[in-house]
């Protein structure tokens, strides 16, 4: 059966509007680049992974492909993609549609994947991620039927162990051209919570307290405190620069607290006052450096920019910035990846997907990421990290903070809760976790409905 030209006017418009959807969307013709070709030196493909293939290859998870093939009965387009678990990986594989084109891994990676498709002889490659089964099984079990988002990576690898996003959608309802397929394919795309948004990698929004994390690095690193126990200069309440707007809060002790007490108490004074000494300029430097206002950072799917307002600021405006408001957005991945950096002492290994791309040769590339993050390196010292570190320590190898963006405000309309924190895994390696529900059930305040989710992902680090 041949693509009716509305579906492939369809498929023009929706991929057009994929960077608020999906990512990596290609309809076979402007594929998205291979990162793989800038990886290391090829190697031979190692044992558990599948011979190269004369289909499409597959995309697999702990040695084990969650993707596969059949064949469909048209010449143009020989092999129909299946998948095993389709909702739980959709997150990671993204989609390949006979109709639809592609995205996610499946469209990042389409030459290698189809590259048996290209004549006799031909092999197609297989994608080896990173993802371990039990940490998304239970990112994606916790979530359960919120609207919401869970990411898991080892702070010295940058490996992503789990991600997961909700609600999710099954790719394998589209990967035809029947009727069926264009069915599923409006009913997914009509559905208001947006099953194809990746909120991981592409819904930033606002970060609240989370954010506090970048202001007291650079507080840290500028040298306007020396420890995360020295009181601050931040009264109680706080009045906004220019304004008769004040920020205060039910605890006496945010009154001119330590940062390790303004950040286990969720003091808004304290990081206000903060953003407003260390000024406009050092706040941009250090949130850039922390991955924010870069729009090529890939894992190796693209990942949203997350925003640090890079214009004049009024005094006003820092301080709101400084709570993780105003015009500051992040994405669930980026704040993972500012506990990554503390978690690891201060040291950066760009966040990833993808462990190896094994080619129909058989030889094997570690694609590289791109972006100012896309290197390993230092962005805080060591001392710095393990202050924090310790501030945000609630036990021994494990620690956080959470937040909550009120609804009905200016800055941010819906409810949303965050859990930021790190946990131990095999090996006594470190994980970081960004667990963010949206519009959660319960919207009176309470911040426990993403620190729930992270809590029950981390047994299965262990």
């Amino acid at each position: 059966m041949k693509t009716t030209g509305r579906r492939k006017a369809a498929l023009t418009v929706v991929c057009a509007l994929l960077p608020s959807l999906a990512l990596g969307c290609t309809d076979g013709a402007h594929d998205t680049p291979d990162r793989a070709k800038r990886g290391g030196a090829s190697t031979t493909a190692p044992e558990g992974v599948p011979s190269p293939a004369e289909g499409l290859g597959d995309i697999l998870v702990a040695g084990r492909a969650v993707t596969g093939s059949e064949p469909s009965g048209n010449p143009k387009m020989p092999y129909r993609r299946t998948y095993t678990e389709g909702s739980l990986y959709a997150a990671v594989t993204g989609y390949r549609s006979m109709t639809y084109g592609s995205a996610g891994l499946e469209g990042v990676y389409n030459d290698r994947l189809t590259a048996g498709l290209k004549g006799a002889g031909s092999r197609s490659g297989h994608v080896v991620t990173t993802i371990r089964p039990e940490v998304q099984v239970a990112a994606a079990e916790a979530l359960g039927d919120s609207k919401g988002a869970a990411v898991a990576v080892e702070a010295e690898t940058g490996h992503i162990l789990a991600m997961v996003s909700t609600p999710s959608y099954d790719p394998s309802e589209f990967t035809g051209n029947a009727s069926s397929d264009e069915t599923a394919w409006k009913r997914i795309l009509d559905d208001e919570d947006k099953p194809l948004l990746n909120r991981v990698l592409r819904d930033p929004v606002a970060p609240r307290q989370t954010f506090y994390l970048v202001v007291a690095s650079a507080a840290l690193e500028e040298g306007l405190y020396r420890t995360v126990d020295a009181p601050t200069r931040a009264p109680l309440p706080y009045v906004l620069p220019g304004t008769t707007t004040e920020l205060t809060s039910d605890d006496a002790s945010c009154s001119r607290a330590s940062i390790r007490t303004a950040l286990r108490k969720s003091c808004d004074n304290v990081f206000a006052e903060m953003a407003v000494e260390l000024g406009h300029s050092t706040l941009l430097k250090t949130a850039e450096a922390f991955g924010f206002n870069d729009d090529a950072l890939s894992t190796p799917v693209r990942e949203a920019k997350s925003t640090y307002p890079a214009g004049e600021l009024r005094d006003h405006d820092v301080a709101l910035s400084g709570i993780g408001w105003g015009e500051v957005t992040a994405t669930p991945l980026r704040m993972a990846d500012v506990m990554a950096f503390i978690a690891n002492g201060g040291r950066h290994t760009p966040p990833s997907s993808v462990d190896r791309i094994v080619h129909g040769d058989g030889t094997v590339h570690r694609p590289a990421l791109r972006g100012a993050a896309g290197a390993r390196r230092h962005v805080i010292g060591q001392e710095t990290a393990e202050r924090l570190r310790s501030a945000v320590e609630t036990a021994p190898g494990a620690g956080g903070i959470t937040a909550w963006v009120q609804p009905a405000r200016t800055y941010d309309a819906v409810p949303t809760s965050w859990s930021l924190s790190y946990a131990q895994a095999k090996g006594g390696r470190t994980v970081a976790i960004a667990v963010r529900v949206d519009n959660p059930t319960d919207a009176t305040g309470d911040v426990r409905p993403a620190v729930a989710v992270a809590e029950r992902m981390r047994p299965s680090l262990s």
